[in-house]
């Protein structure tokens, strides 16, 4: 047997190296062992694919989350921040960014899909495929050993078989030498069944001895088979599924660098997008925009008028005569507090022609209304035209319907295309009317000899400029026919604001020219004049102040210097 192994090994090593079935004939344990331990790396690999996407989802849903937090918020302050370029690259980079967390959620997808479920699908019939190759092997190996035990035992049984007739032979020997010398009948008698008892023991030794060599002739048998087909046929599936377990993790790990490749020409576009959004941002612009969003339209202030002290006279204009002399009142503490209501937060949105606005801001608010008009408007236009194409269609084909149940519609259409038409030439005028005051102040001859107009006939009286000086907003101009009116529109508010507390004084001011407050909510101001500033200027171009405990209203804040007092107490 041993020399039958020795020759199986340089057969082995002549003819079928680098095979499991020959060079790995007697290592059936190392070989499950170490399959088992490649399910397991299988395994593995595997947990670290699921583990790599579960980052991918959660790094997508952060980034995703992220930007969701920086996008602007509907019908808020930020959504005014994008008209700046540099905002609007922000938002475009909030985009991409949303996208490149797109395209982590798809290597997620396709490492769950391609990797995990084929690597999880396939481990299952690894497993199935080890078991039944080697369930083949042990039953292969136990037949084997069930065929050594057969020989082993015959070749024990033909061994004691062949003492017992050697015993029974001894035994006749000596009994036939003892009857030469007696010569006695009884002991003849026993040499006869001795004798046939060692030939009955001769032939159940040689019975044993040709079972024995049976046996023996199968199992040499046997063995060839086991170790030369047998074995090295199972063997070489084992190392054929072994083969294609390392294969599969090749192509997995291959498919993983796939996954990721596949997502970087998209992930490079949206990088690339980030790039065009930063490239969009053009700081002249955004400082343009700068100008069309606080432009007030006002005029600068003009020089200040000399003051001579040197001649004895009488100031004009005070706190009290000034409004004496426009023919008025001390007004009461509600007509004051009544005039504030436009100015209020959140309490309106002021006169329908925006005249509380200053003028570039009007005229932009005007041209903004227009516009939203004229969008309305053409959705209208539009939607008559398809009525009256379907109108159309129903008399050339009356089975399609009645053309007179369209007439309702087209009437209701026509009367609100008829509405906003008229309410578009209204605003139109409106802007007309702020598009020629600001183009006269932008004339620089005319505003010049405007000038020298008002200096030729109105003398100065002390530090004061004349009452019927325009305003620079170009809205607030002399007009006593709409003054009752006005008056009697801000009693309609004044019980809104009896019970409110005064504000602190936060500063004073120095108006460097007169205003006549013509509107609600404004206050008259004469040049020179001092006021406590209850409320700082908000960005709109206004700055609230108060004369007295009954008089505060808005100036325009070009109008007046101010001297901003912490410790300054309320008036």
């Amino acid at each position: 047997m041993h020399r039958n192994r020795g020759s199986f090994g340089r057969i082995c090593t002549e003819t079928m190296s680098c095979r499991w079935g020959t060079e790995l004939w007697d290592q059936f344990d190392n070989l499950e062992k170490h399959t088992h331990w490649g399910i397991e790396f299988v395994e593995r690999y595997t947990k670290f694919v699921k583990e790599r996407s579960e980052i991918e989802i959660s790094y997508a849903k952060q980034i995703r989350n992220l930007s969701k937090k920086y996008q602007p918020k509907k019908n808020s302050r930020e959504e005014d921040e994008y008209k700046y370029t540099s905002c609007r690259a922000f938002l475009m980079t909030l985009n991409e960014l949303n996208d490149y967390a797109g395209q982590h959620e798809v290597i997620a997808e396709n490492l769950t899909t391609h990797i995990i479920c084929e690597l999880t699908r396939y481990i299952q019939e690894l497993k199935a495929e080890r078991k039944s190759h080697f369930h083949d092997g042990r039953r292969a190996q136990q037949h084997i050993e069930n065929s050594w035990k057969q020989l082993e035992s015959s070749k024990r049984r033909f061994e004691r078989d062949c003492k017992e007739a050697d015993r029974a032979q001894q035994y006749f020997d000596k009994i036939d030498a003892d009857i030469n010398v007696t010569k006695a009948d009884v002991e003849k008698r026993c040499s006869l069944k001795a004798r046939q008892q060692a030939q009955l023991k001769h032939q159940v030794a040689e019975d044993s001895k040709n079972e024995y060599l049976t046996y023996l002739q199968k199992f040499n048998k046997e063995q060839n088979e086991h170790y030369y087909n047998l074995i090295p046929h199972i063997f070489q599936k084992i190392q054929e599924m072994e083969e294609k377990r390392i294969e599969k993790v090749g192509e997995s790990m291959k498919t993983y660098a796939e996954v990721n490749r596949k997502v970087l020409p998209i992930v490079s576009k949206c990088l690339d997008g980030m790039t065009n959004a930063a490239a969009s941002i053009e700081p002249t612009m955004d400082t343009k925009q700068v100008v069309e969003s606080f432009k007030s339209g006002f005029e600068p202030p003009g020089d200040v008028e000399v003051e001579d002290y040197s001649l004895s006279m009488r100031r004009t204009v005070s706190e009290s005569s000034y409004l004496n002399s426009r023919g008025e009142g001390k007004p009461s503490r509600s007509n004051s507090r009544g005039k504030l209501w436009p100015f209020k937060r959140n309490k309106g949105s002021g006169p329908e022609d925006c005249s509380h606005l200053p003028p570039e801001q009007r005229r932009k608010k005007l041209q903004a209304k227009i516009n939203d008009i004229n969008k309305e408007l053409q959705k209208e236009v539009d939607q008559r035209d398809a009525l009256t194409k379907m109108k159309d269609v129903y008399v050339k084909n009356p089975h399609m319907g009645d053309p007179n149940s369209v007439d309702p519609r087209l009437e209701e259409i026509g009367q609100d295309i008829d509405k906003l038409e008229l309410e578009s030439r209204k605003y139109e005028a409106w802007l007309l009317e702020v598009e020629t005051r600001l183009a006269e102040k932008s004339d620089p001859h005319r505003r010049q000899s405007g000038l020298y107009e008002s200096n030729a006939t109105t003398p100065v009286n002390n530090n004061c400029a004349p009452v019927n000086r325009e305003s620079p907003d170009g809205s607030y101009t002399e007009d006593h026919s709409t003054e009752h009116h006005l008056k009697s529109r801000s009693t309609d508010f004044d019980d809104d604001f009896d019970d409110e507390d005064p504000l602190p004084t936060i500063g004073t001011c120095k108006s460097l020219y007169p205003f006549e407050g013509q509107n609600e909510g404004t206050i008259s101001m004469a040049e020179g004049e001092l006021l406590y500033v209850i409320e700082e200027d908000k960005g709109d171009g206004w700055t609230r102040v108060r004369r007295n405990e009954d008089e505060e209203g808005y100036v325009p804040t070009s109008y007046i210097k101010v001297f901003f007092d912490t410790n300054a107490k309320d008036s």
